[in-house]
């Protein structure tokens, strides 16, 4: 995880936190091989971002969800993580 914003909770009283995570890894493509990096938007909702409360930037994270568009108005995509296992960074 890169940084982790605040823990917040919507109106309905659902736990909501936003976060960031990197990505690097060694890919084929081609036949050859590519270093590839990036770094996502994520959002927690719900038990998920309670978990997250308590990590901090560096911790090493399993994540799994579905991509969304950041708002109808904002097509960049965030990741919505409904899945979390912490893991040692690699």
């Amino acid at each position: 995880m890169q940084e982790r914003g605040f823990l917040r909770y919507t109106p309905a009283g659902v736990p909501v936190i936003e976060f960031r995570i990197a990505h690097a890894s060694e890919q084929i493509e081609a036949a050859n091989p590519r270093r590839v990096e990036c770094e996502l938007a994520c959002v927690a909702v719900g038990p998920p971002a309670l978990l997250l409360k308590e990590a901090s930037p560096g911790m090493g994270l399993v994540v799994g969800g579905f991509l969304a568009a950041r708002s109808l108005k904002q097509k960049a995509p965030v990741l919505h993580v409904t899945m979390i296992e912490f893991a040692e960074k690699i």
